[in-house]
């Protein structure tokens, strides 16, 4: 925002730098829902776009003098006096001018993206608003298991912090290199195939430190085989729901596949 425009305007070029202020977004909503403890969209409805749009409109300005003065620190070529706001007509008309023009020169399409979404807002998300909010958190895991087709008795199992997904399930994967292995629960009297690492989701006394002791192993569960991920590619398994098992394609559904993505924490 500087350096590019700085070396043009050094190199003789005649270049217009006026301070913005970025407007729309989400930031500025969440800030006034906070303030007026709005939690619903009803709220605003019942408030009048009008005036809700009017009270953000309020705060955009807010710390104009701030960012003025810190961006002359730092020594920034930039005019604050011929500024300009995203939320101007004048500024959103160009804008759509631009668009118009590139669509004009078919130069425009239409793509589908998985994006972060905001239930409350009811709208999709920017990378930097979904980061606004991050938090770390702990999801508990479902863990599942998948009847092996062809291997009576013996499941694969799996988690998920993303229960409501398993509808839709038509594929497991596994990493191709991780090391998987079939153990016979004693206590449950069941077969499961599963990362070797991740035998403490089946077992939780085993993430507890002080509990656990290695021998207790022989109470819970025998390794009865040992596998890589590249081992179980294409093996078929039972789905929990039928909702696409007469799908055109369902031969080629309900059976594990592998990459490199998959990881065992």
């Amino acid at each position: 925002k500087d350096v590019v425009t700085r070396y043009a305007v050094m190199t003789g070029r005649r270049v217009i730098r006026r301070a913005g202020w970025d407007c729309h977004g989400l930031p500025v909503e969440y800030e006034i829902d906070q303030k007026l403890g709005i939690t619903h969209r009803d709220q605003v409805l019942e408030m009048g776009v009008d005036k809700y749009n009017e009270t953000c409109r309020g705060i955009v300005t807010r710390y104009t003098k701030e960012w003025e003065r810190t961006v002359t620190r730092l020594g920034r070529w930039v005019d604050f006096e011929n500024d300009y706001k995203t939320m101007d007509p004048t500024f959103m008309e160009s804008v759509w001018w631009v668009f118009k023009e590139l669509f004009n020169k078919d130069l425009v399409y239409q793509g589908y993206k998985v994006m972060p979404f905001s239930t409350a807002c009811g709208t999709p998300l920017s990378n930097f608003e979904a980061g606004l909010n991050y938090k770390d958190v702990s999801d508990p895991a479902v863990v599942v298991s998948f009847p092996v087709v062809g291997m009576e008795g013996v499941s694969f199992v799996a988690w998920t912090t993303t229960p409501w997904t398993l509808p839709s399930n038509i594929a497991l994967c596994v990493h191709p290199t991780m090391e998987y292995i079939q153990i016979l629960d004693k206590k449950a009297d069941k077969r499961y195939i599963l990362a070797k690492s991740r035998l403490g989701q089946l077992f939780p006394i085993m993430n507890n430190k002080k509990k656990w002791k290695p021998k207790m192993a022989d109470e819970l569960y025998a390794i009865e085989e040992t596998f890589v991920g590249s081992d179980l590619v294409g093996k078929k398994y039972q789905p929990m729901f039928d909702y696409f098992v007469n799908d055109e394609d369902a031969g080629e559904y309900f059976r594990i596949l592998s990459d490199t993505y998959v990881t065992d924490d």
